[in-house]
């Protein structure tokens, strides 16, 4: 078998088990989509009157402002879950078993990767249905739309590189909150409530420079049907792409070593 035929005979698989072990798994499937459902009811209902604010100028309301960061979240969140499979499946021995028969070990990590975006797109197509019924005003025509998805599915990309390189050096569940912790922080030190102009303090300065602030920036912006700092969206998770894709190959291999 061909180098190429392995890696995506071997992603196949490992996509097709990750994804159906997902939707058929209450205990998997069930906190992917209420977790983000929860915090949309959270903030978009319980700080609906902050879009009254003086100096909050966002042009589509609070439930799209929200909806921005909750999307992003979402998304990242899914790649951090790629990260727990990886490691439950080392911890259970079928990570090993799974290495031993691949004929291209990164066809390995390209199925989980396959399979978390495949439920990054379930939870997006639900958390949309879910902001449309709430009355949510977007927009986007058709491109910027599928430009959201896009930023969103690449963030996934993302985390879920950082996740599985944690998850294929320790190999082990106990890992999980080396994979959450860091995401969750990044995450709320983001523009979450209001836009950064509105930030103050150290908070304003941490989110000056973090990378995933224009990412959510950028989601708000596609939402109200403008492409401002969309580049610079892009070129942000483009890199973390490319940082975390280079820990996730390196940990592949830092596996195969331990046997």
């Amino acid at each position: 078998m061909s180098g190429g035929a392995g890696f995506w005979g071997v992603a196949r698989a490992v996509a097709w088990r990750s994804t159906h072990n997902f939707v058929t798994n209450p205990a998997l499937v069930l906190p992917a989509m209420i977790f983000p459902l929860f915090f949309f009811g959270a903030f978009a209902g319980g700080l609906s009157n902050i879009d009254s604010s003086p100096g909050f100028d966002y042009p589509n309301g609070y439930t799209a402002f929200e909806f921005g960061f909750v999307l992003m979240q979402a998304s990242a969140f899914g790649g951090v879950f790629t990260g727990f499979g990886i490691a439950r499946d080392f911890e259970s021995g079928f990570g090993r078993r799974l290495m031993l028969a691949a004929p291209n070990r990164l066809g390995i990590l390209g199925g989980y990767v396959i399979s978390s975006l495949i439920r990054a797109l379930m939870v997006m197509t639900l958390l949309f249905a879910i902001g449309l019924l709430a009355g949510m005003d977007v927009s986007s025509n058709l491109p910027e739309l599928v430009t959201l998805i896009g930023l969103a599915l690449f963030l996934n990309f993302a985390i879920g590189m950082w996740a599985a390189g944690i998850a294929l050096r320790f190999r082990s569940i106990q890992a999980g909150p080396l994979m959450q912790t860091p995401v969750f922080l990044i995450l709320f030190l983001t523009p979450v409530y209001v836009p950064r102009e509105l930030l103050s303090s150290w908070v304003q300065d941490v989110a000056r420079f973090n990378p995933v602030t224009p990412v959510i920036e950028a989601s708000r912006s596609l939402i109200a049907g403008s492409h401002d700092g969309l580049l610079l969206a892009f070129a942000c998770v483009g890199a973390l792409v490319l940082l975390f894709g280079i820990s996730a190959v390196t940990g592949m291999r830092d596996a195969e070593a331990s046997g």
